[in-house]
């Protein structure tokens, strides 16, 4: 299915996110964009480029292939 993996990596983002306790904007300020595009990353409606893909896992302090597995 199209788009399935952008929205995998969403819900993982969103769920790491929250697990250490940062807001949307407080995260987005941190990756230097604005809260309005990162939550369409968290919702799957916006593509990332495996480089920032590299940059959130490691602010996350996580194996970026965490964010691309489908939680059971």
């Amino acid at each position: 299915m199209e788009g399935q993996l952008q929205r995998i990596v969403g819900r993982n983002l969103r769920r790491y996110r929250l697990e250490r306790g940062y807001s949307q904007e407080a995260f987005a300020d941190y990756m230097g964009v604005h809260r309005t595009y990162f939550g369409a990353v968290e919702r799957g409606e916006r593509n990332l480029t495996l480089k920032t893909l590299e940059k959130i896992a490691h602010f996350l302090d996580i194996d970026p292939r965490e964010l691309l597995n489908d939680p059971p």
